[in-house]
């Protein structure tokens, strides 16, 4: 990190320990700024970007270093703080720490300490962020990037987790398949953006209708799938009938607000265990009863039998 020039913050209003350890910290390569009190640190803050760590004084007369720590948080900057303190005034710097101070380190200084204890707060940053970056892509590759859904694959992981559970502990599973009728017609009429602005609006529409415990998911194209544990077939009709009739009446704009024609969904449901015994079966059968309703009419609710 060193290598990147890490910014440091120094704040301290004794002008000959802020020169000591501002020295200190070049030396070890770091990039140093300075203040000479919390209030003139709070307004480097406002205006700087890109410093890395803060290392502040505890006893500084107006902002002290408990005070400093609070405001910075409520700033919601996210950037660590060490405090500096005498041993007489460790309780104080646990306080500190417990707003939201990453460490303390004690004078008189101990140079090693002090190039240690910065060297463990970078280091915890740097992992908080990997992890938190981690974290993020790992729900970007979940979801689908149009609707804010579950993608295919993170549907199969589901719906593959949800099947083995309701075999081991015999308890019921639903799915429902959704395709949108007509939607190549909405395409062609109003254009590829206005069938997309459609497909979010869908999507918004069966999330409301659903509990949170169920996954919804996009399933490809202009189909959807909904996984609904602990939920006999009986129960997930209902909730398939609400959806139909959600869609039905929803009144459906383009990008830009403009008014289109209604939109319908056919829907298909099947369930473990009386209509299926896995996972494949499952969505076989699903499909089935939803290929039955588009053939039959379109805009309805089918059950596999």
């Amino acid at each position: 990190m060193k290598s990147k020039k890490t910014s440091i913050l120094v704040v301290d209003d004794d002008p000959a320990a802020l020169e000591t350890l501002a020295e200190l910290l070049v030396e070890a390569g770091y990039r140093v700024l300075t203040a000479t009190g919390g209030q003139q640190a709070l307004e480097m803050l406002k205006q700087q970007t890109g410093i890395d760590l803060i290392v502040s004084d505890l006893m500084m007369p107006e902002i002290n270093g408990i005070a400093l720590t609070k405001e910075i948080h409520s700033m919601e900057l996210n950037i660590p703080i060490i405090v500096i303190t005498g041993f007489a005034t460790i309780e104080l710097a646990v306080e500190t720490m417990k707003a939201g101070a990453a460490d303390f380190i004690t004078r008189p200084f101990n140079n090693e300490q002090i190039k240690i204890t910065i060297k463990k707060v970078l280091e915890t940053k740097r992992l908080q962020k990997l992890a938190g970056e981690r974290e993020f892509y790992k729900q970007l590759s979940n979801r689908d990037e149009m609707t804010g859904l579950a993608n295919y694959r993170s549907c199969h992981e589901t719906l593959e987790k949800e099947t083995e559970r309701a075999k081991r502990y015999s308890r019921p599973l639903t799915i429902m398949m959704i395709d949108i009728d007509d939607f190549k017609g909405c395409n062609d009429t109003y254009g590829h953006l206005a069938g997309d602005a459609a497909m979010m609006q869908i999507a918004g529409l069966i999330k409301k209708q659903t509990r949170t415990s169920d996954v919804v998911a996009r399933y490809g194209g202009e189909e959807f799938m909904v996984i609904l544990p602990e939920a006999t077939i009986e129960e997930a009709s209902f909730v398939a009938e609400r959806i139909r009739q959600a869609i039905e009446a929803h009144p459906f704009v383009t990008e830009e607000g403009a008014p289109m024609a209604s939109l319908t969904v056919t829907i298909g449901l099947s369930s473990l265990p009386d209509r299926a015994s896995t996972k494949k079966d499952l969505i076989r059968t699903a499909d089935i009863a939803m290929y039955k309703g588009k053939t039959s009419g379109k805009n309805k609710v089918v059950i596999f039998e």
